[in-house]
């Protein structure tokens, strides 16, 4: 393998005040998961986990708020945070992760100095409804197009192993072709005892091959495995990349805890891989 990974931060900047009912999401206040709920994080201790980020070679850092939308104060709030990031961090590639939102949002989201959007389909769009009943995954895609008519990067995927079929599989990813995303994030369901949704974790040779199945369908774009990692890989973290991945998350991620950066970044090195110094190229 001779390819550069991209590595990712995130930071969760509002956690835990979600009124939709995704049965796959602990910061839904519907099922009072043990998480920690705040409204919004410190902007200074934002920065020094962007500056964190960086030192630790990633070269993209997520913005993540709960909720359902990108509503005023939401966008006020993301707006500082950003400039404050590119004032004292510089050459991060920011993404926002923030609900539905509308193109003149995203567009105000772009001035401030969001590069990129993650908005996630999550599954395919006839599953969709067993899994949330709050909103329509119409509006999840129409958002997508949002973000690419606004003129950011579109990074949208979704969550294997939530009880969804094979052709369910296949239906979410002519979604996202059909969206032509720039980055594929793919999560693999972390199950939580306050969730309504009762599947276990993906067996390993399952979830390489989605791996696979995302990297045939996008042989050119980025193919990110984020949340669900390290509960699903296991000791067979090292595959994911000769299965098609090349980007991660490193350290942890919106409600749960991920691997340490140092044994990341040697497990990189291990396999002779180089680390992305930019976020650009796919």
């Amino acid at each position: 393998m001779s390819k550069e990974i991209f590595l990712c931060a995130i930071s969760n900047i509002s956690s835990g005040s979600c009124n939709e009912d995704c049965a796959f999401c602990a910061q839904s206040s519907k099922y009072k998961a043990n998480i920690d709920r705040y409204l919004k994080k410190d902007i200074d201790l934002i920065v020094k986990e962007a500056k964190e980020a960086k030192k630790n070679k990633a070269v993209g850092f997520c913005l993540v708020t709960s909720g359902r939308e990108l509503d005023f104060k939401k966008l006020e709030f993301v707006c500082e945070v950003a400039k404050k990031i590119k004032k004292e961090v510089g050459s991060l590639h920011l993404i926002a992760c923030n609900g539905l939102a509308d193109r003149e949002s995203l567009k105000e989201l772009k001035k401030c100095g969001i590069d990129s959007y993650n908005h996630n389909l999550e599954t395919s769009k006839e599953y969709y409804k067993k899994i949330c009943t709050t909103h329509d995954w119409e509006e999840r895609f129409q958002t997508c197009i949002n973000v690419k008519e606004a003129g950011l990067k579109l990074c949208s995927g979704g969550i294997f192993g939530m009880g969804e079929s094979l052709e369910d599989r296949k239906s979410f990813l002519k979604s996202l072709k059909e969206l032509d995303v720039d980055s594929i994030p793919i999560n693999f369901f972390h199950p939580n005892p306050s969730l309504p949704l009762p599947f276990k974790v993906m067996q390993i040779d399952e979830a390489l091959l989605c791996i696979r199945e995302v990297r045939e369908f996008f042989p050119n774009k980025r193919v990110m495995v984020a949340g669900g990692r390290e509960i699903t890989f296991k000791e067979r973290q090292k595959e994911i990349f000769k299965a098609g991945a090349d980007s991660i998350v490193i350290g942890d991620y919106l409600t749960t805890k991920g691997a340490a950066v140092k044994r990341d970044l040697l497990m990189i090195e291990e396999l002779g891989l180089k680390i992305a110094k930019q976020c650009n190229g796919k």
